[in-house]
């Protein structure tokens, strides 16, 4: 084998590593992926009290990353983006794996709309219908099989 071969196959099992582990759910830095700290969620409504673990997408990077490349999440677990200032937010699905559910937020912690099920690797645009502060991520389904619906309040600390 020469240089140039063993080059070529030591990219591409470098390559098939990185797919291997983000497929069995690490966090995989290969190809300047960002990395997302954790934090507590709750959502209130008629139902009770959902908790879930969240991976904060704060920077321009993690925004923009977000959860394209995963091929999975646990049942209680999502993203929040957080844009600092209430505005339209406009998202999309490209190089995304998993159907999700956006939740658009409010300033106050209350749901303006739910995009249910979005349809993996689209890039039709899925919008708030109003000014949000923040957008949850979660599995597809999520939203319907607890009963979520606007108006629902979602406790974070950054809804004060």
């Amino acid at each position: 084998m020469n240089y140039q071969t063993q080059k070529i196959s030591r990219r591409w099992f470098l390559a098939a590593l990185a797919v291997a582990v983000s497929s069995l759910g690490f966090d995989v830095q290969a190809q300047g992926l960002a990395t997302f700290k954790k934090s507590k969620l709750a959502i209130k409504n008629a139902k009770g009290l959902h908790n879930f673990e969240v991976e904060l997408a704060l920077s321009n990077q993690q925004q923009s990353q977000g959860l394209m490349y995963r091929r999975s999440m646990a049942a209680d677990a999502g993203m929040l983006f957080n844009y600092r200032i209430p505005q339209r937010i406009r998202m999309w699905m490209r190089n995304t794996f998993i159907p999700l559910d956006m939740i658009f937020i409010g300033a106050d912690g209350k749901i303006i709309n739910i995009a249910e099920r979005t349809i993996p690797h689209s890039e039709a645009v899925i919008s708030s219908k109003g000014r949000a502060l923040a957008v949850l991520e979660v599995n597809g389904g999520t939203a319907s099989r607890l009963g979520l619906k606007p108006g629902d309040l979602v406790l974070h600390e950054i809804f004060k």
